[in-house]
C-alpha cells in the first residue's frame, strides 16, 4: 500500500466533501470486492493448502485414522476433523 496525495488524483468536490469528515488525517480506500484476490492466490499457497487438504480427504476416505493424518501431516487432529469433515457446496446439492 502506498500513499497518494488527495489533491494529485481526487476532484476538488470530493476532496471538500471528504474533509466534512476528516482532515488532515490518512485515510485507506480499500479496493472493490470484485478486484480483489483470494488469500494466497499470488503466491500459490492457496493452492497448495487446497491440494493438501484434498490428499488428506483422499486418505481418509481410504481409510487412514485422524490420528494417523495429524501425525502424518503436522497438524492437530482437531484441524484434520475440519477438513475432513467440511461440507463443501457440491456437496450440499446432491
Amino acid at each position: 500500500m502506498k500513499y497518494v496525495n488527495a489533491n494529485e488524483v481526487l476532484p476538488d468536490r470530493l476532496i471538500t466533501e471528504i474533509q466534512q469528515y476528516i482532515q488532515g488525517e490518512s485515510i485507506y480506500i480499500p479496493r472493490p470486492e470484485s478486484s480483489r484476490q483470494k488469500w494466497g492466490s499470488c503466491s500459490g499457497s492457496r493452492k497448495w493448502i487446497d491440494d493438501r487438504n484434498d490428499s488428506i480427504r483422499t486418505s481418509f476416505r481410504s481409510g487412514s485414522t485422524i490420528q494417523e493424518l495429524a501425525q502424518e501431516y503436522f497438524l492437530s487432529s482437531e484441524t484434520i476433523k475440519k477438513i475432513v469433515y467440511k461440507r463443501t457446496a457440491a456437496a450440499d446439492d446432491q
